[in-house]
């Protein structure tokens, strides 16, 4: 059994950054494919980004795409999400995800077999 922890949620102001880390617990991050998801106030849970399992391609939202960068540390076995010029938009709670998606289920939440317990993103001055 494969546990995310996930870590690096808080409050930052418009225009700040934050980066969020996530460590599978049981494994190690080459044995899947990592992707980050939101759920904003009121909204479903959407794609934020993935990486596959050989670090080899990441894959973006459009309304994240030049603004994070999802990126992995095999030596600290760790998964980041590092997110800049952040928007009140991008306040939610924010999941890892890990799974063997191909190319075109990347983005689907139902290709991924284990999820983290969410941290909680705020953007506000």
């Amino acid at each position: 059994q494969v546990q995310l922890v996930e870590s690096g949620g808080g409050l930052v102001p418009p225009g700040g950054s934050l980066r969020l880390s996530c460590v599978p617990s049981g494994s190690t991050i080459s044995s899947y494919s990592f992707g980050w998801f939101r759920q904003p106030p009121g909204k479903e849970r959407e794609f934020v980004a993935a990486i596959k399992w050989n670090g080899g391609s990441s894959y973006y939202a459009d309304s994240v795409k030049g603004r994070f960068t999802i990126f992995r540390d095999r030596a600290k076995n760790t998964v980041y999400l590092q997110m800049n010029s952040l928007e009140p938009e991008d306040t939610a709670v924010y999941y890892c995800a890990a799974g063997r998606p191909i190319t075109s289920t990347i983005r689907d939440e139902s290709a991924y077999y284990y999820w983290g317990q969410g941290t909680q993103v705020t953007v506000s001055s």
